[in-house]
Order: structure tokens, then sequence, then C-alpha cells
């Protein structure tokens, strides 16, 4: 097999994600190659888009599907910060860890451990003292090579929409005019699809840190570690270490994580922390991070004058910022957000510049990966498919944090509800919950791990305008709840809906008072 050109490479506990894989090298442009002269006349697209993520690869093939002149630059991995570190990696791990959970609650089931075993009957040179066992090289190992396979079908999808692949890293040398490496290209749109990075604050030694990024670039488990950040990439990943086996520290600025959230979710969330063994520090913010150069450990010094010591690994999730500060946008005549960076667009990705467009994590708007797809699909749609108007939504938006438990919610919070509505047109039913698998156990039930919901209802019909979870299941239950509430569902339409037996999301349909929502269900409601 031929080397691949973006292998995570460790460099000071942070990665470093080479251009593109070597296997998909036929597919690029010979015109993107450096040749030390440049170009006399710049060649021109008509759709040129700067980020082979997925909002920008996703754009590049709509676009050339309604037949378009199109090219895309890109000089690290295709598929961006999902692909290569972050939701893909990232969920291979969560897998990983939630697969370690249920192996510790085996024997609530009656699966016990064995042991010794001999190596004739494990297929082992030597014995094992357990039937099972963890080794993150093997996950890191296999969960690199699919994000390797994946580099190539990125690739490959390209090369079969007639999208050319420019290597290298643009910069904008005037109003649609781009420059990569020694040649110049222009075109009648562009689209800035470049993403966003990690934050590194400016503290005394954050060279021993590492962010999300270095993350996975790790080559062994951390036996004790301390993650910092609040956001859902600080609780996702502190929930990782942890389920594998690492004494894992969380420490945050304010009260607790994700602030941004419901409360119910978040309280929620802090107790199941609690219960599983994750420390968290609350109204804590480092000063600084020092190693002790004789054991190579870490040691966290707060604001307040703690210290917190003998750390392997510290994991700084402090946030991130756009990928713009080589991009040359005051050349390109673009306006972005003062200090922050973000590139200024509007509901149909416009910048301030006619002909140049941006959206995803450079806009700052709607971090997600299908939130980029969907604005990258409607920004081609209206620019080369006819459809005028056409446009991303960026109302009701799902998400789903892989937290321990997993969390989902779209639409308002029970605090925003509050903001926007007269208290009394608002309805609010909740639940709380042992989900079955948990039933069986041996142990008391606040011992169990719970699941909470939340429905956020308003005016007369109780049109449903939040809904939020959190419990095993929840990552996987939101999707179609999500479409209902996009749709303008009602609590009627989830008391219709009949009720899947024995589930966790039958609650959200059986929420009390059942059937009784709306104005017809008043008088029955008053006689309960």
């Amino acid at each position: 097999m031929r080397p691949l050109l973006n292998r995570l490479r460790l460099q000071t506990g942070r990665i470093a994600l080479m251009a593109i894989p070597a296997t998909a090298a036929a597919h690029f442009s010979s015109s993107s190659k450096l040749d030390g002269k440049a170009s006399s006349e710049p060649q021109h697209f008509d759709y040129l888009v700067i980020g082979g993520g997925s909002g920008g690869v996703a754009s590049a093939r709509r676009a050339a599907a309604y037949g378009a002149k199109v090219a895309l630059v890109e000089y690290k991995a295709l598929g961006g910060t999902c692909v290569n570190v972050g939701c893909v990696p990232k969920k291979v791990m969560f897998n990983t860890a939630i697969l370690a959970e249920q192996m510790q609650e085996a024997g609530h089931f009656g699966f016990y451990r064995r042991g010794p075993l001999t190596g004739a009957e494990t297929g082992r040179k030597e014995a094992v003292t357990e039937t099972f066992g963890f080794d993150w090289k093997t996950i890191k190992e296999a969960r690199d090579a699919y994000v390797r396979r994946l580099n190539g079908i990125y690739a490959t999808l390209l090369r079969n929409s007639t999208v050319e692949v420019l290597e290298g890293a643009a910069r904008f040398t005037g109003p649609r005019r781009v420059q990569v490496g020694e040649k110049e290209y222009t075109a009648d749109h562009i689209l800035i699809a470049t993403g966003g990075k990690p934050v590194m604050p400016k503290m005394p030694g954050v060279e021993h840190c590492i962010h999300s990024d270095g993350f996975f670039a790790l080559e062994e488990l951390p036996k004790r570690v301390a993650v910092v950040g609040a956001g859902y990439i600080a609780v996702e990943l502190a929930g990782i270490f942890n389920s594998l086996g690492a004494d894992t520290n969380l420490f945050v600025r304010y009260d607790g994580p994700l602030r941004p959230f419901d409360q119910l979710l978040r309280e929620t969330l802090m107790q199941e922390m609690d219960h599983a063994g994750l420390h968290l520090h609350k109204h804590s913010t480092p000063a600084g991070v020092q190693k002790d150069q004789k054991t190579g450990k870490l040691s966290v010094t707060l604001t307040n004058g703690q210290e917190h010591k003998d750390f392997d690994v510290v994991l700084l999730a402090i946030g991130r910022s756009p990928e713009t500060e080589s991009l040359g946008v005051e050349a390109g005549g673009i306006a972005t957000v003062e200090k922050k960076g973000y590139i200024q667009a509007d509901a149909q990705q416009n910048t301030s510049m006619p002909g140049v467009y941006a959206l995803g994590d450079v806009c700052g708007k709607v971090e997600l990966t299908p939130m980029a797809i969907a604005a990258g699909r409607r920004l081609a749609d209206r620019l080369f498919g006819g459809l005028d108007g056409a446009q991303a939504d960026y109302a009701n938006v799902p998400t789903v944090i892989f937290s321990h438990p997993p969390i989902g919610t779209v639409g308002l919070t029970e605090a925003e509800a509050r903001e926007q509505y007269d208290a009394k047109d608002l309805k609010i039913y909740t639940s709380r919950f042992v989900n079955l698998f948990y039933g069986p156990w041996p142990v008391p039930p606040e011992a169990k791990p719970k699941t909470a919901m939340k429905l956020i209802c308003v005016g007369p019909e109780e049109r449903v305008v939040g809904l939020h979870v959190i419990g095993m299941g929840a990552d996987e239950m939101l999707q179609g709840f999500a479409v209902a509430l996009k749709k303008g569902c009602t609590k009627a339409d989830f008391d219709a809906a009949l009720a899947i037996h024995p589930t966790a999301a039958e609650e959200f349909v059986t929420l009390a008072p059942w059937g009784l929502s709306g104005k017809k269900g008043e008088k029955a409601r008053a006689k309960l």
C-alpha cells in the first residue's frame, strides 16, 4: 500500500494533519502543484470552494451536479474537523466507552469474568487472568484506519462529481481572486468553508497541555487526566476518559457544564457524573500548568490558589476560533466580526463582498456538521439550480451531546421560553425515571442511572416549542421528534401517537395528563 500523507503525528501533544491521502493524489489537479512560477493568466471557475470539510464538499458536489465548473481548495485532510478530529472519531471513542460501561454492568445480567485462562483457551501465547481487558492502541489504530478510509472516500466522491481539487492553502489577493501556492484562480462565486480550530489560552505552562485535536493523537489512555472546559467537547471527552477507567477531573469556570442548555439536562448530567465517579470542579479557572521534570506529571494551579497534582494529561477545551488568519479576507473585501474573526454572513450565506459566501464554523452560527451541509447545498441550489431564495433553516436545530449519558435537545430551553412567552401561556411537562435496562439491577432505585425528559408547550393548543432528553438512547430517539417539532406539532399530536412499549421514547407520548391537552381537555383536567 502507498503511504498516506494524512497520518496523525504527535507533535508536543498536539495533532498534525498532513495534507491529503496519497491514495487520492491522482484525483488532484496538476495545476495545484508548485512550479515556482506564477501563472500569467488565472484559471477561472464558476464556483471555487475554500475548505474540504463536510459543508464545502457538499456544496461543491451539488454545484457540479448542476453542471457548474467547480474547484475545491484544501491544505489538510479531506473531510474537515468532523471526519478527522471531530464527530466521527469522537463517536468511535464514545461507542468504545459505552461498551466499557456495559461490560462493567454485565454482572447484573448474569455474566461473569473467568480466569485464569490458558494460552490455548485464548489463542494467545500467554495466559490471561480475565476474559477481557482494554488496549487503547487497538482502537486508536482501527479508528485512524477508518478515518483514512473516509478521506479516500471523500476524494473519490469529489472526483466522481468532476470537482477539481487544488491542494494547498488559499489566500485572497483581490475580490473573487484567490492564490493557492504560486498560482492564482478566479471565480464567479467563491465559498469560504474553512471551519474552525481549538483555542489555547495564554497562560504559563500551556505548552504542556493538549487540546481536543490532541485527544486523537494520544498513544495510550492516561491514568489521571484533567479536562478544562464547560462546553460539549469538554463534557464528551471527559466522559470518554472516565468510562474507560481514567481518573477524570473536569474543571469548569462557573456552576456547572453546558450552561446554554436546559436546566433539567444540566442537573441530571451533573448527578450522573457524580454517580459515575467523574470529579467535577466548579468555579475553577486554571491560572497555569506546571510539569515535574523528574516524573513528567502535570499540576494545575487555579486562580483561587488551589493546586491539583499528578496528572498525566491536561486537555484544554475552552472554545474554538474560525480558520481565517491566513485567508487574506481584507484583500478580498470580506468583513469579519471584530476581535472574534468570524466572517459576517447573512441568512443566505452572503458576505459583504458580492459573489463571496461563507458557511459553517467560520461564521460562528450553529456550528454543527449537518447545518453546514444543509447550508452548502442550499447555496448551490440558489446559485446554480435555479431555486431563487433557497436558504438553510437555522431555527429549531436538533443537536445531541455524546455525554454519559447522552443528551438530545431541540427548540427552546425553559429559560428561553419564559423570556419569549408569557408564563400563563406556557405548559411544561417533565418526567424522570429509570430505564428498563437498569430495572433488574439488585441495587436501590436511587443508585440506578436516570432518564429525564421535558416537553415545553405554548398557547391554548399547546404547540411544542422545546424538547429535551438525557439518558440511555437519547441520541437515537431525538431525530424523529425533531421532525415533529419542525412541523409545528402539539401535545395532542404526541398523545395521539401510540406508544411503543417498552421503550424510553414512549414516555414522550404518554406524559401526564395523557390525552387531555388543549381546550378540549380543560374540563376533564380540572376533575383530576
